[in-house]
């Protein structure tokens, strides 16, 4: 006979609150474990945290402390930005830390997946950490801060990577190493969306995501680029409020956020999409098979590490937020577009970590 692992055990899920990259990735593993008899607990904070509890309103949530994370103005001030914010950071780090081990008993948490947040772990429980970073892209300090994240990475039971370990990848140098002591898992490409056969009501989708101020900075450009742009629009301005507004500007539809539901609706009825090269937007339109235009963020090199990776490929291309004009987007046509890839998960395999 054999044992149900899973019953009744509680998995604390907490992403990192940059953007909603890291939360949307987490919500096809959310829905996993509860497929798989564990009970998810949600952990966060911001953005990310207030956008799961609208994704999965019967599930516990609990908040963590802000790492602070905010972007320089101008992008060329991004590392020093980050520097400056540190020692908060590390505050935030400790401070989670304390509250994780002090949840465990509280909660009754067998298990952890921490996606890119350092202190969600604990020696007591299996505790797992997901991240497409085992190299962390700095310009000159790359070796330095990459060997830092592996140092921390090693501390965990599992490192869960959301891409594949084969020579044709998403993720490239970010998500391979030459040599590694760490225990590696690659999961392939996580993506909460579905490829659907509809009608085309859109030639452009723009969605934004990411930490102010660029995101507001890169809203406000487009706006006023977009005018002159020959074609039905949708834009999803990425900002989570109470309550979801819809209006209309001319050719464009604008809404503040979608649900995960409308976005891949809105996804398939698009003939393309104009967005930043975050990576969980690289595996959404890749499980959907989609042409794209890139605009990194300013100043990030990872968004920019793959933006170049995915244009010398020929698939997608791109342009810096400051040199973007509307023309840009002729481009696109030129490349072939991100392909469509299968993931079967073998989520009970994977999860097996918490049988411990």
């Amino acid at each position: 006979m054999s044992i149900d692992y899973s019953a009744n055990k509680t998995i604390l899920v907490a992403p990192l609150n940059w953007g909603l990259g890291h939360a949307t990735r987490c919500i096809p593993i959310i829905k996993a474990l509860q497929e798989n008899n564990f009970i998810p607990i949600i952990a966060s904070d911001g953005v990310a945290l207030a956008l799961l509890r609208k994704e999965f309103p019967y599930i516990q949530t609990l908040e963590l402390p802000s790492y602070h994370i905010e972007y320089a103005k101008n992008g060329k001030n991004f590392k020093w930005k980050l520097i400056k914010n540190l020692p908060k950071m590390i505050t935030a780090i400790l401070d989670e830390k304390k509250i994780v081990n002090s949840w465990i008993k509280k909660h009754g948490i067998d298990g952890i997946i921490s996606d890119n947040r350092l202190g969600v772990f604990s020696r007591k429980i299996p505790s797992v950490f997901m991240t497409h970073q085992l190299n962390v892209m700095t310009g000159n300090t790359t070796w330095f801060t990459s060997k830092c994240h592996q140092h921390i990475i090693k501390k965990y039971t599992e490192c869960w990577v959301p891409d594949t370990n084969e020579a044709t990848n998403l993720t490239g140098d970010l998500g391979h190493l030459k040599t590694s002591e760490l225990n590696l898992k690659y999961i392939g490409p996580l993506s909460r969306m579905r490829q659907k056969e509809t009608p085309k009501v859109y030639d452009l989708m723009i969605i934004l995501s990411g930490p102010e101020p660029q995101r507001t900075y890169l809203d406000e450009k487009l706006q006023k680029e977009i005018v002159n742009f020959n074609g039905k629009v949708v834009f999803v301005q990425g900002i989570v409020e109470k309550t979801q507004n819809k209006w209309q500007a001319g050719n464009v539809t604008y809404y503040n956020f979608m649900n995960s539901k409308q976005l891949e609706q809105t996804f398939n009825e698009s003939e393309f999409v104009l967005c930043r090269s975050g990576y969980t937007t690289v595996m959404d339109l890749a499980k959907l098979g989609k042409k794209a235009f890139f605009i990194p963020t300013p100043g990030q090199y990872e968004q920019e590490y793959l933006a170049i990776k995915l244009q010398d490929e020929n698939l997608v291309p791109y342009a810096m937020q400051d040199d973007f004009t509307i023309e840009d987007l002729s481009k696109v046509k030129s490349f072939k577009g991100l392909s469509q890839f299968k993931n079967d998960i073998d989520w009970d395999k994977l999860f097996s970590v918490f049988e411990e």
